[in-house]
């Protein structure tokens, strides 16, 4: 008995195949997909959010001092001159950071084993790097998704058949998260 569906591709196809789709899922909330793919999708996709509910809210709030580029109204660095120099000023900012507990960092580097980097890039600025934004995935499945589901055991997706694909009859059917 096989323990997952080799879905007619070699190791590593199946592997990218697979992370980029669980990658899209938790992105997006759905996607659409054969039956077989979405099957071994959700083995993934419900993997990852058992170990971020798991693993919510386990940090500490700590108090850190961190230096921090002075800036003017226009947002620009201020600059000043030191020793015939344009220098930079810096002053010190308290900010309060969450530190994870050894457990919470495991989960995380266990994610990112899976996941993808995802850029946002909004409709105005299509085509342009300058505006792009990265989303940290293992953010989201900790502090947005993880906390949806705290208090469900389980079956935290959706498999909804659509129906037969029109080029070679497969099974379409919409996987989405509950």
């Amino acid at each position: 008995m096989a323990k997952y569906r080799k879905l007619g591709r070699t190791a590593s196809q199946r592997k990218a195949l697979l992370r980029n789709q669980v990658t899209a899922l938790l992105n997006n909330g759905k996607i659409v997909t054969t039956e077989a793919k979405a099957k071994e999708i959700r083995k993934i996709a419900e993997g990852l959010i058992a170990m971020a509910v798991r693993e919510k809210d386990n940090f500490d709030e700590v108090t850190v001092t961190a230096k921090a580029a002075r800036k003017d109204k226009d947002g620009k660095r201020v600059k000043e001159v030191v020793d015939g120099k344009k220098v930079t000023v810096y002053d010190e900012v308290e900010k309060k950071i969450q530190k994870d507990q050894p457990s919470r960092l495991h989960a995380r580097r266990e994610m990112l084993k899976v996941l993808y980097t995802v850029k946002e890039v909004p409709e105005k600025a299509a085509g342009k790097k300058k505006n792009t934004k990265e989303i940290d995935l293992t953010e989201k499945l900790f502090n947005e998704i993880a906390p949806k589901y705290a208090d469900r055991k389980g079956g935290y997706t959706r498999i909804v058949k659509i129906g037969q694909r029109k080029g070679d009859a497969a099974m379409e059917v919409l996987i989405e998260l509950v």
